[in-house]
């Protein structure tokens, strides 16, 4: 069995520094879906690992936040594409568990409810906290451009971390490899 996972905000969709907080806020990054979809066709699992502190800050509710993970999740499958399943974090940062990233609590619980080793796993982010988690997790982290990546690659070392120009990209050098 194969493995990706995935963060959302910055790797999937589009980032706001003021938060995604609905679904009329949340819009795929160009290729981003279509990536999910030839991933998941090729046998790979993938998952969404991502930190959600609008919740936590009030700046939108549970059902706000499934909505958004049900279009998501709808987009895919109109493509023939599958997301099994999507882990967040949604506490605030002032008040933040093991499992918010930088730290690799999602990764670990998630590695431990499928029963898989994560060396083997990629884990795709934007920022340097999904760098910092998949590291910590024992996860392959890769870093995308898109979101907060370009701003990653610049301020922090990232010695041994695979850097692609966004999502579409990382999936076809996976698909080729």
């Amino acid at each position: 069995m194969k493995f990706v996972f995935l963060d959302r905000d910055g790797v999937i969709n589009e980032d706001s520094d003021d938060y995604i907080k609905s679904v009329a806020e949340w819009r795929p990054i160009a290729g981003s879906i279509e990536a999910i979809a030839k991933l998941s066709q090729a046998g790979w699992r993938i998952y969404i690992v991502t930190n959600q502190s609008a919740i936590g800050r009030g700046y939108m509710d549970f059902d706000g936040l499934f909505a958004i993970h049900d279009r998501l999740q709808k987009l895919c499958a109109e493509l023939g594409g599958r997301i099994d399943g999507i882990e967040f974090a949604p506490e605030h940062p002032d008040h933040a568990s093991d499992m918010r990233k930088p730290n690799p609590g999602m990764l670990r619980d998630l590695a431990k409810r499928l029963q898989i080793k994560l060396d083997e796993v990629f884990f795709v982010g934007d920022s340097y906290s999904d760098i910092e988690a998949a590291r910590a997790a024992g996860a392959r982290p890769v870093l995308v451009r898109t979101g907060k990546g370009r701003r990653t690659e610049t301020k922090h070392s990232l010695e041994g971390v695979p850097v692609y120009d966004d999502l579409a990209q990382f999936g076809a050098a996976l698909l080729a490899s």
